[in-house]
């Protein structure tokens, strides 16, 4: 291949909760994953997020072997609860440093920060307050967090990502967010923790404007492409209404400012649509809150099919807990407009993940062709069950044929006229899955931990280390 373009960023992700640990130290408070997690660990066995990957005690090493591979860039998310224990009030100045540190760390190895302001670590104070994202008030207290946030580091960041994942908070907003018993039958809540998000990281884009000189700002979504399982004209509409609800419903706005007009319709047809308040429209709509640029995590595509009515009626899509193929707990289906279903002509992640490189190809030529916006990868890679060698050596040649395909993909999209600035795969370390613990790992470097024993965090090189430092070394043009 021949090379990226010239300054194209190289590097990788992490979040706050799901690497740094230290979750109860300096003056840090509870986030909601922190709670999340401790409830996983008893009913699964999956660490808890109390230490993590230790990247609080460990940055700097971390930022060096980041510097070894050759990033040119490092995505990351602030902990709310860290800066703002209570989520709103005095601010904690150890909390704070950890950043000011490593984002000075990070330019002084000449690595640009890419930061995010919310990755799903809600501080506990505001839950207990008043439901956290159920409740409008989140709306003012994220403003007041990311005014801070961003006028804090507004001389050092230029690439800023708003709130993380919002299409995947709709569907497992249980492992997202804390939502109380009484609350889960009620799907509408879904929707409307998405409006406040929507309100939320339309201000956040505003101050990006008004206070970063030449700062850029987009949300970090979730994004699968969508197939219809068969050419089908009923699956064909079946995978534009699913493409309306789980894609464009976000997209449209973050670029037009409204909300996608036929998934926006379904919802009201079926008493979901989210409570808006006067002005929520004209706030989306104002040009200084619209996108940048949109930050993509992708891992797979999906497929979907007819639903008849008369099917019954599931709103979420199912997870697999064992990481044994074939165990996915289910699929959603909105009886008259679509279902998901699993795509016979991909093979599958051990967790039922679709594996789909053309689909990365798909994905950023469509949403280009759609918005005509710069496009990133902030997230893209290959959960695995990772052996440790005696030798202290972690061979996963898995990983980096998914990661080589994937770069293929996001460079015949260059080739084909679309913008994209960056390319950075989950994950630069070893870190905690959401879902699934430690035991499912996506770094391209070792953390030598279990989900029962923490030992001592070692950082342990993997052959997609090496690779990864020769592709970035030769600008992406040699992949092999």
């Amino acid at each position: 291949m021949n090379g990226f373009p010239e300054g194209f960023l190289w590097g990788a992700s992490t979040s706050a909760y799901q690497v740094e640990g230290a979750a109860y130290e300096d003056g840090k408070k509870a986030s909601q994953q922190d709670i999340i997690n401790k409830d996983s660990y008893e009913k699964f066995g999956f660490a808890t997020a109390e230490i993590a990957s230790d990247q609080y005690h460990h940055f700097k090493e971390d930022v060096a072997l980041m510097k070894e591979m050759g990033f040119t860039t490092y995505r990351f998310s602030i902990a709310w609860s860290r800066v703002f224990p209570d989520g709103v009030g005095e601010v904690n100045e150890k909390g704070i440093q950890y950043y000011r540190d490593l984002i000075d760390e990070l330019l002084k190895n000449d690595i640009e920060p890419i930061v995010t302001l919310y990755h799903y670590d809600l501080p506990w104070a505001l839950v207990e307050k008043y439901g956290g994202w159920l409740d409008r008030r989140i709306v003012e207290d994220f403003a007041y967090y990311a005014r801070y946030i961003i006028n804090e580091f507004k001389d050092k960041v230029k690439y800023w990502t708003t709130i993380n994942e919002q299409s995947i908070i709709v569907q497992y907003w249980t492992q997202k967010c804390y939502i109380p018993d009484e609350v889960l039958p009620d799907n509408q809540k879904r929707y409307q923790i998405n409006h406040h998000m929507n309100l939320a990281q339309a201000i956040a884009n505003k101050l990006v404007h008004e206070l970063v000189p030449g700062g850029m700002v987009g949300a970090p979504l979730g994004y699968s492409p969508i197939y219809p399982l068969s050419c089908a004209p009923e699956d064909v509409m079946a995978m534009q209404n699913a493409q309306a609800l789980r894609n464009d419903y976000y997209t449209d706005v973050y670029f037009k400012g409204h909300y996608n007009k036929a998934a926006q319709i379904y919802l009201e047809e079926h008493g979901l649509a989210p409570v808006m308040e006067e002005g929520d429209l004209e706030l989306l709509a104002d040009p200084a809150a619209i996108s940048d640029f949109l930050a993509l995590n992708n891992y797979a595509s999906e497929c979907a099919k007819w639903c008849p009515e008369g099917s019954k009626e599931i709103s979420w899509s199912g997870v697999n807990r064992s990481g044994k193929k074939g165990e996915i707990s289910g699929f959603e289906t909105h009886p008259g407009f679509y279902e998901m279903c699993a795509n016979p002509k991909l093979d599958t992640t051990d967790w039922d993940w679709a594996i789909d490189p053309v689909g990365m190809e798909y994905m950023l030529r469509d949403l280009y062709n759609r918005y005509n916006k710069p496009l990133m990868i902030t997230e893209n890679g290959f959960g695995a069950f990772d052996t440790l060698t005696a030798d202290k050596k972690v061979h996963d040649d898995y990983r980096i044929h998914f990661l080589r395909e994937n770069i293929k993909a996001v460079k015949r999209a260059i080739d084909k006229g679309v913008e994209v600035i960056a390319y950075c795969p989950w994950s630069a370390v070893d870190l905690l899955s959401t879902s699934n613990g430690v035991e499912k790992r996506y770094g391209l470097i070792y953390v030598d931990r279990t989900d029962d024993d923490p030992k001592q965090c070692e950082r342990i090189r993997k052959d997609s280390f090496y690779w990864y430092k020769k592709v970035i070394a030769s600008n992406g043009a040699d992949l092999e």
